[in-house]
């Protein structure tokens, strides 16, 4: 099967391109490492029309969602104009299958009493960056219900593990660990640790994709979610006991996002009726492996021509 994979270059992507290729298919990439901006129309098309490829995984766009409340106007352009110039290039050129990503952040504020999330559950957008998720997601069932174009379309909720941006809380957590214990130091600045978010490790993210693309209805939307949730509080925990001596988490303000989504946890059922998808590999294991990532990156960081050491900061690290 010859797969084209937007976003190739991302941490998303570099698991995904690693499992279609030990799965056997052709991996072709489009990412703006390789001169392709999924919001140049004509780019994308020009790609797709000389690849022509069987499916299209689609990752490529915006994912900070904390710097998206900055830069609104550039987020809705990465993810709801690339996304349709996407949708637009595959119809044109063929392409027989589209899994079109998107995240649960869609779904927003939700109460107690409507966990775990299903795909029928109301969009309650609160960032900038949900709103444009909103928008892709139905981009893609437009594409389904117009075009005839077979779109599935995914709301991803938070994966992570090794090569993951600090962008994000675990690996942002895990590098200040990871520093701490090269410079000896034991304050671990957090933001806001009472959020719950369900965990998926992004090496059982990719197999649900690739099964969606062969499995999935077209039109359908599928979450893909481990069905748990975990608390930030009680992530961080977790990779404190992790580290090689004594820290402490500090609660620093700065890193919190404007407005908090307090809880997600989603119900994975309609992905494990279709595919037979279960997760591998246990949260522990996933957090490990992300620690231990930390640690080679914090010690090549260190071994740089300066050997400083650099604190992340800003809303999007939390």
């Amino acid at each position: 099967m010859r797969a084209l994979v937007t976003g190739a270059s991302g941490f998303v992507g570099r698991h995904l391109r690693r499992h279609l290729e030990a799965e056997g298919d052709e991996v072709i990439s489009c990412d703006h490492v390789d001169g392709v901006d999924i919001t140049d129309r004509t780019a994308v098309g020009d790609l797709f029309g000389r690849v022509r490829p069987d499916v299209v995984y689609h990752l490529a766009g915006w994912s900070d969602v904390g710097g998206s409340w900055a830069s609104p106007v550039e987020t809705f352009r990465a993810n709801a104009e690339g996304t349709l110039h996407v949708l637009l290039a595959s119809a044109e050129a063929g392409v027989d299958r589209v899994v079109a990503v998107s995240s649960a952040d869609v779904y927003g504020t939700v109460t107690e009493d409507e966990l775990p999330i299903g795909e029928d559950a109301p969009l309650r957008p609160v960032s900038p960056y949900a709103v444009s998720k909103v928008a892709a997601d139905f981009l893609g069932l437009q594409a389904w219900l117009g075009r005839r174009l077979a779109v599935v379309r995914v709301r991803a909720f938070n994966h992570l593990g090794p090569g993951q941006s600090t962008r994000f809380v675990a690996p942002a957590i895990a590098e200040r660990i990871a520093r701490n214990e090269l410079i000896g130091t034991e304050v671990v600045p957090v933001g806001a640790t009472t959020p719950r978010r369900d965990f998926t490790d992004v090496r059982d993210v990719v197999r649900a994709y690739r099964l969606l693309a062969l499995r999935g209805e077209p039109g359908a939307a599928y979450n893909v979610c481990s069905g748990s949730d975990v608390s930030i509080g009680s992530l961080a925990q977790r990779l404190l006991a992790m580290a090689t001596s004594p820290m402490r988490l500090e609660r620093d303000p700065t890193l919190s996002r404007p407005v908090e989504v307090p809880v997600l946890r989603g119900d994975n059922r309609r992905l494990r009726a279709i595919t037979g998808w279960t997760p591998q590999h246990p949260l522990a294991e996933t957090l490990a492996d992300l620690l231990d990532d930390c640690r080679r990156r914090a010690r090549a960081a260190s071994a740089g021509p300066a050997g400083n050491v650099r604190r992340v900061s800003g809303p999007e690290a939390r």
